[in-house]
């Protein structure tokens, strides 16, 4: 007995049966789903680490011009990072800012 070789091979989409409305219906579709975000929130995370070590190359090799010279990377990043993660806050990544409370005029 060993592992087999080669390499698994993955969708790049989730289940067509899967039915969010009633996610029950097809226990096997709606297990596919699961798989299918936890391997897509699992990229997202790797893309944002491999972005974190380029800014940290950037700053030690830039020195005191990091702010400028590093900047579109602290850009990639951060949008990166936004909307990512495994906490219950399902928010669209738009809606992280700051919240923006309504003043009423009189």
């Amino acid at each position: 007995m060993g592992r087999k070789k080669g390499v698994p091979e993955f969708e790049e989409t989730g289940p067509d049966d899967f039915d969010p409305a009633n996610p029950y219906k097809d226990p096997v579709a709606m297990l596919e789903m699961r798989e299918h975000i936890v391997r897509e929130k699992w990229i997202d995370i790797e893309k944002a680490k491999i972005l974190r070590d380029k800014v940290r190359w950037c700053y030690r090799i830039e020195g005191v011009n990091h702010l400028q010279k590093c900047r579109h990377l602290v850009r990639l990043y951060l949008d990166a990072t936004r909307g990512i993660g495994w906490g219950k806050d399902g928010r669209h990544p738009s809606l992280h800012g700051p919240k923006v409370e309504e003043v009423e005029s009189e």
